[in-house]
């Protein structure tokens, strides 16, 4: 009988080791599912705000923002954050009037923009950790996936100066 303790302990040890790789399985594989939808809500955030910047664009005739625009709508993935990024550039060069339901618009398309970036960079990183425990690692279980990458753009947010603000 007191060879059997030895079976149950090993059973238990490989019972409780079993569990433990399947729910990290589980997390890296749940943590990378969340870090690919927030690139796809991130890149949503990126097209609501670059088909904002062309109506602007259009209605006040900017050209050069325009162009920024289109060029942001129409950029690969390679070219994208510089795209991007020349957008925020041309975006902060304009005079937004508050009162203008065009520059309100590309406000708000900003702020989300800036919070999904924030939320898909908290994603990336929590699934780059994860995946890059040398257990996970050893163990190949982020195999199914690409790494997930960052999307690094100036900061989007913009704001409507202060002295434009109308008093209430």
């Amino acid at each position: 009988m007191p060879g059997m303790w030895w079976v149950v302990g090993a059973t238990v040890v490989v019972a409780l080791v079993a569990v433990y790789l399947v729910w990290t399985a589980g997390r890296v594989e749940r943590l990378q599912d969340r870090a690919q939808l927030a690139a796809r809500a991130l890149d949503a955030h990126l097209l609501r705000r670059a088909a904002a910047a062309a109506v602007l664009a259009e209605r006040r005739e900017g050209v050069e923002l325009y162009a920024a625009a289109r060029i942001a709508l129409d950029a690969g993935p390679e070219e994208r954050e510089a795209a991007e990024n020349d957008l925020t550039r041309q975006l902060r060069a304009v005079r937004l009037d508050p009162s203008d339901a065009d520059c309100e618009a590309i406000v708000a398309a900003s702020r989300r923009l800036a919070l999904a970036r924030q939320v898909h960079t908290d994603l990336v990183r929590d699934a780059r950790s994860a995946r890059g425990r040398p257990l996970v690692r050893l163990l190949r279980m982020g195999r199914g996936h690409t790494w997930p990458r960052y999307f690094d753009i100036d900061d989007p947010t913009l704001t409507v100066p202060a002295a434009d603000v109308p008093s209430r």
